[in-house]
């Protein structure tokens, strides 16, 4: 008998429970992937994650033939291609989005799937629930009960797997300009399961290999017990995966409903254009910015903080950051993002008073980025800036401008807004929507 292992967000042999069962019960399992279109030009389409994913299978398919088997990549939606290669059975790793969900539907409608755990750290997010047996959408409850949920050993790699079918063609892997796709980040990391288990080792940054499943979230939890701050951060991946399966609706429209629709967002103009480049003249904000255009990437801080900046000092909708963030985020993930977005914007799950989550990018660099080095490296014309001027450079007297060769203005640009006075409007407009949605 022949099965079917469907690779989607679970590029690795390690730890990997479809794959495991799919070799536990066939004598032949054949690994494929499909490239869908839905998805590489869907509203999330991404040329800097889909090099990511290129250099992913590049890497995958070099770790099954190393076993005696290899990498088959088809084109076309998943039922039809996978319903082509004549298996008894498909195994495949369940994931949490509402695309996702209605493709697995797609399949099982069309074969026989298995589904198994994979993309979070405990097996089964569904089984987190309050006591009245509903869906969690606080994180400090969501965590406690987390941390009590089982979990289950971490798998090692398959020494061998069986050989591919003699007469089966195998495919090519496409270019990213074959798919009509450009990378758009200068200075990406490389993808793939050893470079992930390499950055492990180390302590170094993991997300864009967790994001596409290079490595589990639960051997990184295995390897990281006792790092209670480490696990927390793992926690809040598994409830914003946890909220976007019962909530699914989140994908597009405020979890709050008294906001949908009330909240009067100010078009993305100029203001929208400084924030994407840069160019707000807040260093803080502008650092984060230029790193996520150099590598794809920042700290989850600075993401709350030119979130922050986007919907409160800006007053722009949530959701034209949330697009930015997923069109250059090589770790971008839609339940994370869209909760992390949802979260800042102060109309997602966990709510809290708005002004607890209106950030002062002058205060958020005084207490992450103290020395200045963070800013420094990311926003060069800063770079002769004295330590007492660099966090608000506007302040610098004209002669001070000269000598450090910044002339706000000219080398550096003026603040965007007042940040004082995009408060108090961000608190008016926020109060103007709770009171329009009471009526």
């Amino acid at each position: 008998m022949t099965a079917v292992v469907w690779f989607t967000r679970d590029l690795r042999v390690h730890d990997h429970p479809a794959l495991r069962a799919a070799l536990a019960a066939h004598e032949r399992v054949v690994p494929v992937f499909c490239f869908d279109d839905r998805l590489l030009h869907g509203r999330h389409a991404s040329g800097p994650r889909t090099q990511f994913l290129l250099e992913c299978l590049a890497d995958l398919d070099g770790s099954l033939r190393a076993r005696g088997s290899g990498l088959v990549l088809r084109h076309g939606p998943p039922e039809r291609e996978l319903a082509k290669l004549g298996a008894d059975e498909v195994y495949a790793t369940a994931d949490v989005g509402p695309f996702a969900r209605a493709r697995e539907e797609e399949v099982r409608t069309a074969m026989r799937l298995r589904t198994f755990p994979g993309v979070a750290a405990v097996d089964d997010l569904d089984a987190v629930r309050t006591q009245a047996g509903r869906p969690y959408t606080v994180f400090s409850p969501f965590h406690r009960t987390w941390l009590g949920e089982p979990r289950r050993d971490v798998l090692g790699a398959p020494r061998k797997l069986p050989p591919l079918p003699a007469r089966l063609r195998k495919g090519r892997l496409p270019s990213l300009r074959s798919l009509g796709l450009t990378q758009e980040v200068a200075e990406p990391p490389r993808g793939g399961e050893r470079e992930a288990r390499k950055l492990l080792s180390r302590g170094s940054r993991v997300s864009p290999y967790l994001h596409l499943g290079c490595i589990s979230a639960r051997e990184i939890e295995a390897q990281r017990e006792g790092d209670d701050d480490f696990r927390r951060s793992l926690c809040w991946r598994d409830f914003f995966q946890h909220v976007l399966l019962h909530f699914p609706g989140n994908a597009h429209a405020e979890f709050q409903e008294r906001y949908r629709g009330a909240l009067r967002w100010r078009r993305p103009g100029r203001d929208f254009d400084a924030w994407r480049e840069g160019r707000t003249g807040y260093p803080f904000v502008d650092a984060g910015m230029r790193q996520l255009l150099r590598e794809g990437w920042m700290h989850n801080r600075l993401r709350m903080v030119v979130g922050s900046f986007l919907t409160k000092d800006l007053g722009i909708d949530w959701r034209h950051g949330e697009r930015h963030f997923m069109r250059l985020l090589v770790d971008g993930d839609e339940a994370n993002n869209n909760g992390n977005w949802q979260w800042i914007a102060s109309v997602g799950t966990d709510p809290q008073p708005v002004s607890r989550r209106i950030f002062n990018p002058t205060r958020q660099m005084e207490a992450h980025d103290p020395d200045g080095a963070y800013v420094r490296r990311y926003v060069p014309e800063l770079a002769q800036v004295p330590d007492e001027h660099l966090r608000e450079p506007w302040t610098m007297p004209v002669e001070v401008q000269r000598r450090a060769g910044c002339v706000i203005g000219r080398d550096y640009p003026a603040p965007v807004v007042d940040h004082a006075e995009a408060r108090r409007e961000a608190l008016a407009r926020y109060a103007a929507a709770r009171d329009a949605g009471s009526c």
